[in-house]
This record gives C-alpha cells, sequence and structure tokens, in this order.
C-alpha cells in the first residue's frame, strides 16, 4: 500500500497537466474556427461597399483635384481621409470594403483582449477560468455573427470601423484602470492613459455621437489625475493627452478650406429635430408679438411654411421617426424642404442661417423645457426598452436594395466621379450588383441569442443597480467584487451616456444610432452574469465555511 500511494500521485499529477493541455487546444481550437467562419462570413459577399456620399466626396475630391472636398456631420477630415489614403494606396473601392472587414474581425480579438484583461479585477474568482474564458469566447461569437456589423463594415460610412474603435477605446481604459489601481505600474499608467485618452477622442472625432461617451470613458483617467504623489507621471500623461487631442482636433485646418456647409450642420440638424416644438413656438411668438430678432412678417412666412413642409413630411411615406411625429430627415434633405427654402430666404449667408436655427433652438429651451425633456425621455425609452434595439432580430438585409440606393445618389454626382477611373469601373459592378447583390443573412442560432439578449438587457441592467447596491453596502463584498461591479455600471453608463446625447441632439428611433452600440451591449450583459455567478458562489461558500464553523462547536 506504501508503494503504491506515490505512483497514484505521480499518475494523477502527470494527467492534470494532459487535461489542461486538452482544454487550451480546444479553446484555442474554438477561437480559430469562430474567426475563420466569421472572415469567410464577410469575404464571401461582394467586397463593393455600399456609398453614403457625403462620406466618400471629400475623397474623391482630393483624389482628383488639390484639396479635400466640404466635410459635412460636424465631423473631422479622419474618416475621408481612411477613405483617401486606401484608395490611394490601392485604387480599388473595394479595398475599403476588406480594411472595415479586417478590423470588424479585429473588433472580436480585442473584445477577447478586453475579457482577459477584466478576469483581474476578481480577486479571489468563484467562476472556474475555463469557464469565464468560454462565456467571453460566446459574447465575442455573438458579436462576430451579428448581421448589423457586418452590414455596417460594407457601408463607406463611419459605423464601418465604430466597432473597432470602442473595442480599443473600452481596451485602454480597463487597461488603464488595471495598471493604476490594481498593480501601480507607473510606466504602464502613463501609457495606456494617454493611448485611452487618444481612442475616446478619435472615436467621438469620427462619431460625433461619442462625445459625452468620452466624458464616462475618461473618468479614470480624470481620478489619477486627483491622486496624491505620482507628480511626474501625471505632468507626462496630460501633456500626452494635450498633444493627442490637438493632433486629432486641429490638424483640419490645415486640410479643410471653404467648410461652412459643415459647420452648419449641426444647427441645422437641432432645428429640424425639433421642427414640431419650433414652430409652435413660431405660432405663440407671431400671436404675442415676441420681441425676437426677425420680422413678424417675415416669421409668420416662415412659420407657414414650416407648418406645410412638416405636414408634407408626414404623408412622404413611412420613416423611423415615429417618435417624433414627422420625418426629419425629409425636412433636412429633399431638395423643396424648409432647409433649403431656408438658405433660398437667406440668401446663402450661412452664418445669418445658423444664428437662426440657433437662435430657436435656444429659445424653445427657454420656453419650453418641460417639452424638450418630455422628448429626450421619450427618445431614451427607444433605447431602454422591453427588447433593446441595439439587437437585430431580422433574418436577412437584401444588399441589392442597398446598392440601387448607392446607385441613384451617385448618379446624381457622376460630374465629381466621373474624373476618376476606378470610380467608373466601380459604379458599373454597384449597378450589377442593385440587380443580383446577395443578402446579409443572420443565422438562427444568433437570432435566438439576440432575442435573449435583447429581452434580458433591462432584467440584467436592474440586477446591476441591485447588486451594486447590495455588494457596496458592506466592506468584505467591497474588498471581493467592488472592482467588478464599477466595471459593470461603467459599461452601462457608457451606453447612457451615447443614448442620452442621441436623445438630445437627435433620434433613437434612426436604427443606426442603436445598433452601434451592440459592441458595448453584449460586454455589460455577459459580464453581468459573471457577476451574478460569482455573487451566487460566493455567497454559496460563505454559507459552507458558516456552517463548517458551526459544526465544530460544542
Amino acid at each position: 500500500m506504501g508503494s503504491a500511494s506515490p505512483g497514484f500521485e505521480r499518475g494523477e499529477s502527470s494527467v492534470r497537466p494532459l487535461a489542461k493541455k486538452i482544454q487550451e487546444l480546444g479553446y484555442w481550437s474554438a477561437v480559430v474556427i469562430i474567426f475563420a467562419l466569421a472572415a469567410l462570413l464577410r469575404f464571401r459577399l461582394s467586397l463593393d461597399p455600399i456609398v453614403v456620399p457625403n462620406y466618400l466626396l471629400p475623397a474623391l475630391k482630393k483624389l482628383v483635384g488639390p484639396e479635400f472636398g466640404q466635410i459635412h456631420f460636424e465631423r473631422t477630415i479622419i474618416y475621408p481621409g481612411f477613405v483617401y489614403l486606401l484608395m490611394r494606396g490601392f485604387g480599388d473601392f473595394r479595398a475599403i470594403t476588406v480594411a472595415q472587414n479586417l478590423l470588424g474581425l479585429s473588433a472580436g480579438a480585442v473584445f477577447l483582449l478586453t475579457w482577459r484583461r477584466i478576469r483581474d479585477f476578481i480577486p479571489n474568482a468563484r467562476l472556474p477560468y475555463p469557464i469565464y474564458r468560454w462565456l467571453g469566447l460566446l459574447a465575442v461569437s455573438v458579436y462576430l455573427f451579428s448581421r448589423e456589423p457586418l452590414y455596417f463594415e460594407r457601408d463607406i460610412r463611419p459605423e464601418g470601423i465604430c466597432g473597432f474603435l470602442i473595442g480599443i477605446n473600452l481596451y485602454f481604459v480597463i487597461q488603464f484602470a488595471a495598471c493604476c489601481f490594481l498593480e501601480n505600474r507607473r510606466a504602464a499608467t502613463v501609457a495606456c492613459g494617454i493611448a485611452a485618452v487618444f481612442s475616446s477622442i478619435l472615436l467621438a472625432s469620427v462619431k460625433p455621437s461619442f462625445w459625452l461617451t468620452t466624458i464616462i470613458a475618461l473618468v479614470p483617467v480624470a481620478m489619477f489625475l486627483f491622486r496624491r504623489r505620482w507628480i511626474w507621471q501625471k505632468i507626462v500623461l496630460a501633456g500626452g493627452a494635450t498633444l493627442s487631442a490637438a493632433l486629432l482636433l486641429l490638424h483640419e485646418h490645415f486640410f479643410i478650406h471653404k467648410h461652412e456647409t459643415g459647420e452648419c450642420y449641426l444647427p441645422t440638424q437641432l432645428f429640424v429635430i425639433h421642427a414640431n416644438l419650433i414652430r409652435d413656438q413660431m405660432a405663440e411668438d407671431i400671436e404675442r408679438g415676441a420681441k425676437v430678432p426677425y420680422p413678424r412678417e417675415w416669421l409668420g412666412r416662415v412659420y407657414a411654411t414650416l407648418s406645410t413642409e412638416i405636414a408634407k413630411s408626414e404623408a412622404a411615406g413611412p420613416h423611423y421617426y415615429s417618435s417624433l411625429g414627422f420625418d426629419p430627415d425629409y425636412l433636412m434633405w429633399n431638395e423643396t424642404s424648409i432647409a433649403w427654402q431656408l438658405r433660398t430666404e437667406f440668401r446663402n449667408d450661412v452664418s445669418a442661417l445658423c444664428g437662426f436655427y440657433q437662435f430657436y433652438y435656444w429659445r424653445i429651451w427657454q420656453q419650453r423645457p418641460l417639452l424638450l425633456v418630455r422628448k429626450i425621455v421619450r427618445q431614451m425609452a427607444i433605447f431602454y426598452a422591453p427588447q433593446c434595439p441595439a439587437y437585430r432580430l431580422r433574418k436577412s438585409l437584401l444588399l441589392s436594395d442597398e446598392y440601387d440606393r448607392s446607385a441613384t445618389l451617385m448618379e446624381r454626382l457622376r460630374r465629381v466621379w466621373a474624373a476618376y477611373p476606378p470610380a467608373i469601373d466601380f459604379m458599373n459592378r454597384t449597378a450589377m450588383l442593385a440587380r443580383s447583390a446577395a443578402a446579409v443573412k443572420q443565422s438562427a442560432y444568433i437570432r435566438k441569442a439576440h432575442q435573449i439578449l435583447a429581452a434580458a438587457y433591462l432584467a440584467l441592467l436592474a440586477a446591476a443597480l441591485a447588486l451594486a447596491i447590495f455588494v457596496f453596502l458592506q466592506a468584505e463584498r467591497r474588498t471581493s467584487f467592488g472592482w467588478l461591479v464599477a466595471l459593470v455600471l461603467f459599461l452601462y453608463a457608457y451606453t447612457f451616456a451615447n443614448c442620452l446625447e442621441v436623445a438630445i441632439v437627435h433620434s433613437l428611433a434612426n436604427p443606426r444610432y442603436t445598433t452601434v452600440q451592440v459592441f458595448v451591449a453584449i460586454l455589460a450583459q455577459f459580464l453581468t452574469i459573471v457577476l451574478i455567478l460569482e455573487i451566487l458562489l460566493g455567497s454559496r461558500a460563505l454559507i459552507g465555511r458558516k456552517r463548517k464553523i458551526a459544526s465544530y462547536r460544542p
């Protein structure tokens, strides 16, 4: 018996490394298979992108002329510059889709890295690491096989790279928090802090609806700056952050000229989104003879035109904006609608036109604040609904319709792209794809996962808030789960900030503003599940210890 025991122990010790190797092999084989299938899903579709002209034209004008064209939508030159560099380097529009597909796959890889790093925020984790790791891989699979990210990657618009930009922003913020607050690594803290600032401003520069989110993302950096000691690290980080901001925000002055139309986009958008409230305020100003810097007769004419155009937008056909009661896109883009008529009224004086838009937007805040707050609440309710709209449940999306719309829009701009030979080939292929392009499909398994996650979003959010109270009320629980709770709340706040900004400035009824958040939504929900499991397993262990202690008492 004495000689058998050591042999048994040696056999057991040799089995454990073998089992671990098998687990590692199984996991990494699954990673390779998932990413290979996700790549196949992307590259088997046509690689010709779907054009949104306002994002392509600046790059095209630079390719055929001396400088970038007008940069619309209050954005910097970054995304048009990205398109320009790809076209300059490869001379083929398909390079844009390939690059965005590769960034989409990279977003999945960044998701896994972030998931792995989050484990360091769980001291004495109860959930076995293999289970934690497979949960992360399941979350990545849901993201990579979702229809909307894949569709965005075929568009020439910023949403095509937003998944990657959101991923690296979250990764660097979480990496900064770990290096600074958990590990006290000074050099790494500075490097990750600068990267967090840079990635936050980069994301907001490419997609301005993330500016409020940037404030949330940089809270850990702000907390570091108010810590004691580490003076030189704070100086270097602040200097690097300032340089990052300057590089991303000031470069446009060297590349862009005559961008008045772009400067007036935000005031125009605010005007058309709140057109019904502005119309009612105009009526009240006219009726009461309010002191406004515009002649009463002229204001009456504008009021009549605005009322007519709002009615036309309602009758124009189905649109996203049922929560508003009219179609702001019609008011802004239709060539006979209010935005174009007001430009004529102001004789193309962009400064005066912007002043008018801004005056009436701030006037409704002064005179009708409760109605504006109600509008914001209604918009927030679109995202925080029983079925979270970050997840799309349709089986497929016909790309032929999108290519047809793309060809129609680009045909109006033939004089611009006809001077660029690759654009001619691209338009010929687009015309063919408008008749024969395949659909972007979403498998039944992913649709089912989306249904579950969409229905569970509010429940998991409520659970996260309740567990935060439960954890922070007791010192021992704060030590065990405090960082994990903070990360979960941070992710929900990240999404909330984005929704709030869109609700104030635009409308969450536009699906682009909700589905672009699917990366954060998936990460937040799966991390909430981990939090629930950790607390349950921790409570079970605590109960077991108490019973064991009680059993030793006489």
